[in-house]
């Protein structure tokens, strides 16, 4: 069954799913700052568009465009600047 998300008054929107490789989400972006907190860890791909991330213990932000993944260990924060209109595919560990 999909499960339909939404955060930060509707500026982030995902797609949860879960197959046989296992549990995703598929999402969108409009322009601003966002945090995000973990539960597992997760593996997210930039599909469109770019973001700056702070990745938990970095001192520098680092951009991520079309085709870049990144990984956020469980139970960390991430903060998120996005400057354009970006999707991604997050997957759960």
């Amino acid at each position: 069954m999909l499960k339909i998300n939404q955060y930060f008054d509707g500026k982030v929107a995902s797609v949860a799913f879960h197959n046989e490789q296992g549990t995703a989400t598929v999402g969108v972006m409009d322009i601003g700052e966002y945090e995000f907190g973990t539960s597992q860890i997760e593996y997210m791909t930039v599909i469109s568009g770019a973001m700056k991330v702070l990745l938990p213990e970095a001192t520098e932000w680092k951009k991520f465009c079309q085709g870049d993944t990144f990984t956020v260990q469980a139970n960390q924060k991430f903060k998120l600047i996005v400057e354009q209109q970006s999707a991604y595919c997050c997957f759960y560990v």
